[in-house]
């Protein structure tokens, strides 16, 4: 018997995701901008794939990935509010990041 897993296109979202973020995130360290917000994200980007990934090995069979880390929230575990504030930190440093970037050329037009 298999193990449940999501759409392999909701990985290949997941993935582009981290790796652009991680990305954008090296070159905005090398343009020296955003720098402690960014250093933040590399980390991010590194650490919660990994602790997920190691966390959702044991899950329960009939549960996919994403059904097993909110049923780990629910129960108040730590790995699993580490990847939710990380990906939500993800998503705000992107808000900010395209923000300053439109309104740099706002500004400029």
């Amino acid at each position: 018997m298999y193990w449940e897993t999501l759409p392999n296109g909701v990985w290949i979202i997941y993935y582009s995701f981290l790796i652009v973020t991680l990305g954008t995130a090296l070159l905005s360290i090398i343009r020296k901008k955003m720098l402690s917000l960014s250093i933040i994200a590399i980390a991010l980007t590194m650490t919660v794939p990994i602790i997920s990934l190691i966390n959702s090995i044991g899950r329960a069979k009939g549960l996919n990935e994403f059904e097993h880390i909110v049923s780990q929230l629910q129960q108040g575990a730590i790995w699993s509010i580490y990847t939710f504030i990380g990906f939500l930190y993800l998503l705000i440093w992107w808000a900010i990041f395209l923000f300053k970037n439109k309104w740099k050329n706002f500004k400029t037009d």
